[in-house]
C-alpha cells in the first residue's frame, strides 16, 4: 500500500526541521550524563485554576416534548389521511371519517326540532286564549292543563335542540386535527377502514420543540436540581444545557430514575443517543485543573511532566480528583499557569530536554490521515 501524503507539508516539515536539530544535543547530553533530548516534539497546555465537580456520564436520549397517537372520537370509514412526513400546522387536518350518514341524521333532528316549535307555538296560542275568556268559562283546571301540556313540549323541543346540536357536534369532529404543529410520522390506520370512537389513526411529533431524556442513578439523586447546568455530548456536537424536570421515582429493578434536559437548536434528531453528564458530588469546588490527556497513569500512582522554563521536563505526581470527560482536577506541586504535557508524555523520562509544538503542527498531526 502507498504511504499517504500528510495534508499539511509545511506542518511536518517544521516537525522534521526540530527532530533534526535535536540530534547533536543528544549525544551532548549523554557525554553529561543526562537523559538525551526527546525524540519528538510535545503539545502542551496551561494548568488553570477552576470549579469542577464530579460528574457521572448518563444515556439519554432526544425525545419530543410533543408527542401524541390521535384516535377518531366518531365510528366510521375514513375517506381521507394525511401522508405520513407531512408537516402540519396546528389546527391542520390529519384525518377524515366519512359523515353522510350523520349529515342524514341531523338532518332528521332538525325536522323534529322544527315539528316540535310548532306545537309549542300551538299550545302558547292555545293557552292564551283560554286565559283571554271571560271568569267562568274556562275553570282553572283546563288552564293549568294546558300550561302543563305547553311546559312539556318546551322541553321537548330542547332536548331535540340537544340532540340535533349532539350530532352537528360529531359531524365536526369527525376530522382529526392537529394539538400542535408538527409532523406525521406513523400512518396507524389506513385510508378506507373503519374505525370505531377510541382508535388510533396517526402519530404526530413535534420536531421542533425537543428535550433529552437520561436515566440517572437513584443514589446520585441528592446531587441533582432543577435548572443545574449540565453538559450534553452527542456524535459530533456538545452543548451546555439545564436539567428542566426530574421525576423523583426510581424504577426498583434498575434503580435508576428519570432526568429531562432542555434541549435547543437544531441538529438534535429524535431518537439521538447522547451522553449528559450529571453532577455526582454535592457542588464543585476551586481546583488545579488540567486537560485529562496530561495524566499518565502507572501501577505506582499518577503523574504530569511539567515543563520548566529552560524546555525541560519535570515529573511531578499528583492525586487526581474529580472531573469531567475532558478535564480533571488534581493536587501536587503544580501551580496555575504551568505547562503541562499533553501529547508524548508516555516517552518522556524527567531531566529531557524537548521541543514544544507550534499550534500549526499539533493541528497537522490530529488532521493527518492513519499510516498503512
Amino acid at each position: 500500500m502507498k504511504p499517504r501524503t500528510p495534508t499539511c507539508p509545511v506542518a511536518w516539515s517544521a516537525v522534521l526541521a526540530a527532530l533534526v536539530a535535536l540530534l547533536p544535543a543528544a549525544g551532548a547530553a549523554e557525554a553529561q550524563g543526562q537523559p538525551p533530548p526527546a525524540s519528538a516534539p510535545v503539545a502542551v497546555a496551561r494548568v488553570t485554576q477552576g470549579n469542577i465537580g464530579a460528574t457521572v456520564a448518563a444515556t439519554g436520549t432526544v425525545v419530543s416534548r410533543n408527542d401524541a397517537r390521535l384516535a377518531a372520537e366518531v365510528a366510521g370509514r375514513l375517506d381521507w389521511v394525511a401522508e405520513p412526513g407531512a408537516r402540519v400546522a396546528k389546527g391542520a387536518a390529519l384525518a377524515r371519517v366519512d359523515t353522510r350518514t350523520l349529515e342524514l341524521q341531523l338532518r332528521e333532528d332538525e325536522a323534529q326540532l322544527a315539528r316540535l316549535a310548532a306545537n309549542v307555538e300551538l299550545l302558547d296560542t292555545q293557552l292564551a286564549r283560554l286565559n283571554a275568556l271571560p271568569t267562568g268559562i274556562a275553570s282553572q283546571s283546563q288552564i293549568d292543563e294546558a300550561a302543563a301540556r305547553l311546559s312539556m313540549a318546551r322541553h321537548e323541543q330542547e332536548q331535540a335542540a340537544a340532540a340535533r346540536d349532539r350530532t352537528q357536534h360529531l359531524i365536526d369532529r369527525a376530522v382529526i386535527r392537529a394539538p400542535f404543529p408538527g409532523h406525521v410520522v406513523e400512518r396507524i390506520r389506513q385510508l378506507g377502514e373503519f374505525v370505531s370512537a377510541g382508535t388510533e389513526v396517526r402519530r404526530l411529533t413535534d420536531t421542533a420543540n425537543v428535550e433529552v431524556v437520561a436515566r440517572s442513578p437513584v443514589a446520585d439523586a441528592g446531587h441533582l436540581a432543577v435548572d443545574q447546568a449540565v453538559t450534553i455530548r452527542g456524535p459530533s456536537k456538545q452543548a451546555g444545557s439545564k436539567i428542566r424536570a426530574i421525576v423523583p421515582v426510581g424504577d426498583e429493578r434498575s434503580r435508576m430514575l428519570e432526568v429531562r434536559v432542555a434541549l435547543s437548536g437544531d441538529g438534535w434528531p429524535i431518537g439521538s443517543a447522547v451522553r449528559v453528564e450529571l453532577p455526582a458530588a454535592p457542588s464543585a469546588r476551586a481546583a488545579l485543573v488540567v486537560p485529562r490527556d496530561a495524566v499518565i497513569v502507572r501501577a505506582e500512582g499518577a503523574h504530569v511532566f511539567r515543563i520548566a522554563k529552560s524546555d525541560v521536563a519535570e515529573r511531578v505526581a499528583v492525586r487526581i480528583g474529580n472531573g469531567t470527560s475532558a478535564h480533571v482536577e488534581v493536587q501536587g506541586e503544580l501551580a496555575a499557569g504551568d505547562r503541562v504535557v499533553v501529547r508524548g508524555g508516555e516517552r518522556l523520562r524527567a531531566g529531557q530536554a524537548v521541543s514544544i509544538m507550534t499550534s500549526a503542527a499539533v493541528t497537522a498531526t490530529r488532521s493527518a490521515p492513519p499510516k498503512s
